[in-house]
């Protein structure tokens, strides 16, 4: 029924992989996207959804371990999008937030990695975090290398970035901090974006839905976010996951 679109099963935060899948398709989550952050957790990934039935997977690298991002790890990231359970480039993006961070180098590895989901005709799982004019101004100057889509994660941006980001053909996806009670601008976005560029997600293990906040996520919150925002939509909620599972399925879709 309910699909979480970006987790990190491979976090030490949740050392027992088979009790949070048992726990998700217990509570009728039947599939959950892991994101790389370099190429040591996108070989993870992909090691997870070869054991597991009801998990994909993402590679690429995150901005802030872009460090480590040289032509070798480049390499092995760009390795994996033929396997066939990788189904987007991500976790990609900016991030300016944590101190000290190289502006430059971030800003090559997120083109780097929009180039190589053009190739790899995949779409791009974006992250970003006090960077949103850079973003988008990258995102605008490669619009044409998006041609397969992508979802801004964890959306916590205005409006009218939302509104770029739509005319650009990318989903918005809501994760735990919009149940939060100070959540107010988020809300109103979240009424803005048309239902079909929907996508709900935990970020697992970070983010936990209210009333759950500050605990370890988990892939079964999804189902919390979720109610939330069909709610908010005013739909059933069996019908609202079936619009978000089509949703995830027409970006993703490798998936089966």
């Amino acid at each position: 029924m309910f699909i979480d679109t970006h987790c990190h099963l491979h976090d030490p935060k949740l050392p027992d992989t088979d009790a949070v899948v048992n726990a998700y398709l217990r509570d009728g989550v039947d599939t959950v996207i892991n994101m790389g952050c370099c190429a040591a957790t996108s070989i993870g990934g992909k090691l997870l959804a070869e054991k597991y039935p009801s998990v994909y997977f993402a590679t690429g690298c995150h901005p802030s371990d872009v460090e480590t991002f040289d032509d070798t790890e480049f390499n092995k990231i760009a390795e994996l999008t033929s396997h066939p359970k990788c189904v987007a480039v991500g976790e990609i993006g900016l991030d300016y937030y944590w101190k000290p961070f190289d502006k430059d180098k971030q800003e090559k590895a997120f083109v780097k990695q929009i180039e190589l989901a053009k190739e790899s005709k995949l779409p791009i799982c974006i992250h970003n975090r006090d960077a949103t004019g850079d973003m988008l101004k990258i995102l605008k100057d490669h619009k044409d290398k998006l041609v397969y889509g992508g979802v801004m994660h964890c959306y916590a941006g205005s409006v009218e970035t939302a509104a770029e980001l739509l005319k650009l053909g990318l989903y918005i996806s809501f994760a735990g901090p919009l149940t939060f009670k100070n959540a107010r601008s988020l809300l109103e976005v979240a009424a803005f974006v048309p239902c079909d560029r929907c996508l709900t997600e935990t970020d697992s293990p970070f983010l936990a839905p209210h009333p759950l906040r500050g605990t370890v996520n988990e892939p079964k919150n999804v189902a919390i976010t979720t109610a939330f925002l069909a709610n908010l939509k005013g739909i059933e909620l069996t019908e609202f996951a079936a619009i978000l599972k089509n949703n995830a399925k027409r970006l993703f879709y490798k998936m089966k």
